[in-house]
């Protein structure tokens, strides 16, 4: 039996060897000219695999006609073109729920980094500065007991808001419909979130409607005491003002995972003592990626079995 051709954007040795057993792989990564390579290859290839970075678009689609499947390691899809694989009628996966506690852990720890200025202190002692300086000066802000506010309370959002309540928290959030059966706030607009919050979490997906969601207006809401911290995607908000916002000491400080245009980061936040920077690792622990990985291949398995999908955003 041939085995199904899957093709594979860039190095996973660990996905690599769970694949190679049961399908053809294809590198896309070890290819100097990948549209030849994508061409030559194009008839065996009925399996995609997408990371975070990939853009699945309509584009490389119609280069694949064989194509059934695009199994997608992490939550977000807003680089797959949705509209096109339903119309060509491929499946799209993705791996919701595995990741939740590290994102959830990374929302917490971005807030008492930022607001408790944790990163920037522990600079000061690994320069030797300490006994020079004395010690490190009253800046930072507590968390416990104030006001959160949550953009998006789903999986990842609850977990938040948990984790949270352990702090003492007073617990709001924006959602597309209230929830019942929650002690927690609910508010309309992002707008009116942001004023009553002294902390926003950002655990949102990005779609046409989040697309820069919190821009100027929302960060002076939030103002010059409060805290912004994203593990949701870059592009849901509106970075140049979120860089305005900093310099001018418009919010108190930020704890950004994911930026607009990865893996660039503005260099205006570079040196700011009151912004944590993080290379989009919120989900990335070696317990969490290997549930990914082997869940990806679980959703090919049960496509190329005619199964049902385990996790299905698209089903064919």
């Amino acid at each position: 039996m041939v085995k199904p051709g899957v093709l594979m954007h860039r190095c996973l040795p660990d996905l690599q060897a769970l694949l190679e057993p049961k399908y053809r792989v294809f590198p896309l990564w070890e290819q100097s000219d990948k549209e030849a390579y994508l061409a030559e290859n194009a008839e065996s290839i009925r399996g995609l695999i997408a990371s975070a970075a990939m853009w699945v678009d309509a584009t490389l689609i119609d280069k694949l006609p064989k194509l059934e499947i695009v199994s997608k390691t992490g939550v977000g899809v807003d680089r797959v073109d949705l509209h096109k694989c339903k119309e060509r009628g491929i499946a799209v996966t993705n791996t919701p729920d595995v990741g939740t506690d590290d994102c959830a852990d990374m929302a917490i720890g971005l807030l008492l980094a930022t607001m408790r200025h944790i990163c920037a202190a522990d600079r000061l002692v690994r320069k030797g500065l300490w006994p020079k300086l004395g010690n490190y000066p009253t800046f930072a802000h507590k968390m416990s007991g104030k006001h959160l506010g949550i953009v998006g309370l789903g999986r990842i959002g609850l977990a938040v808001a948990k984790r949270a309540e352990a702090f003492g928290c007073k617990i709001s959030y924006l959602a597309r419909a209230e929830k019942s059966g929650l002690p927690y706030k609910f508010y309309a607009t992002v707008l009116e979130l942001a004023k009553n919050s002294d902390m926003l979490v950002l655990t949102c997906a990005l779609t046409k409607e989040t697309t820069h969601l919190v821009g100027r207006e929302v960060l002076d809401a939030l103002g010059p005491e409060g805290f912004l911290v994203n593990v949701a995607r870059g592009a849901v908000v509106d970075e140049q003002e979120l860089v305005k916002a900093l310099v001018e000491e418009r919010i108190a400080g930020a704890g950004l995972d994911v930026f607009e245009n990865e893996p660039q980061v503005p260099q205006e936040l570079w040196n700011m003592e009151n912004v944590v920077l993080l290379p989009h690792m919120a989900c990335r622990t070696r317990n969490t990626v290997k549930g990914i990985l082997e869940l990806v291949v679980s959703n090919l398995d049960a496509h190329f079995s005619g199964k049902p999908l385990l996790t299905p955003y698209l089903d064919d």
